[in-house]
């Protein structure tokens, strides 16, 4: 894992599309259509309307800010741990629908994160998930009480997906970190570790290089924690 003073522009991988998908092939997500209506609180109902969203069977997800205390040049910093990703639906978004030019290089950086299996619940496991993920995605084995929480749970997407967000930081040691065992997909082998100080990090959101909202508002939950 690279120290960097500055977040740099994540790896650019452009993303080809081979074929589209049959219809009779494994779905990672589902799509639902249903009629729905609101109800008040006097069971007044409104009318109907048709309400498309998708959903998927591990609904919900854990957030992971990793983060160690290190020296840069002579002043001691806080570094955050951050993986680049290739996300399809960014790299294939079309120039045509935007109203701002898109830029060539559609590669995001991320704080670790993962979907949290069904056996996964409570708060306890939700830090089993949180140090699963941790692990696969970085080579961090940390133990899950260390997990502590970040803050509330956050709907991303709430007009879209019933995905809830989990929010945890971590303290780790970079002499101790292992390699990253991954979950498979070609898209996380392609994928780089940084770790920069967590007021570079910060300076790259306000600045639109860090454009993963889930991460931005982890790091700023994470710069209050330390700060309080």
């Amino acid at each position: 894992m690279q120290r960097l003073s500055q977040l740099p522009a994540p790896p650019h991988f452009t993303v080809e599309v081979v074929r589209p998908r049959a219809q009779d092939e494994p779905a990672f997500l589902n799509y639902v259509s249903r009629h729905v209506c609101t109800v008040d609180a006097e069971g007044k109902r409104s009318r109907t309307l048709i309400y498309d969203e998708v959903d998927r069977p591990a609904l919900d997800a854990v957030v992971i800010a990793a983060h160690f205390r290190a020296h840069l040049g002579t002043a001691e910093e806080t570094f955050v741990v951050l993986r680049s990703a290739v996300r399809p639906p960014v790299s294939l978004r079309p120039q045509s629908r935007s109203p701002l030019l898109e830029p060539e290089n559609r590669g995001l950086w991320e704080l670790p994160a993962g979907l949290v299996e069904p056996e996964e619940s409570g708060p306890d496991g939700l830090r089993r998930a949180a140090a699963r993920e941790l692990l696969e995605e970085s080579g961090f084995d940390v133990p899950a009480s260390e997990f502590q929480s970040l803050g509330p749970s956050a709907f991303p997407a709430p007009g879209v997906i019933a995905e809830r967000q989990f929010f945890f930081h971590v303290e780790v040691d970079p002499e101790r970190q292992g390699a990253p065992i991954l979950d498979g997909s070609p898209l996380e082998e392609v994928g780089q570790l940084v770790a920069v100080p967590l007021r570079a990090a910060l300076e790259a959101a306000r600045a639109g290089l860090l454009a993963d909202s889930k991460t931005e508002l982890a790091l700023r939950r994470l710069e209050e924690e330390l700060v309080g």
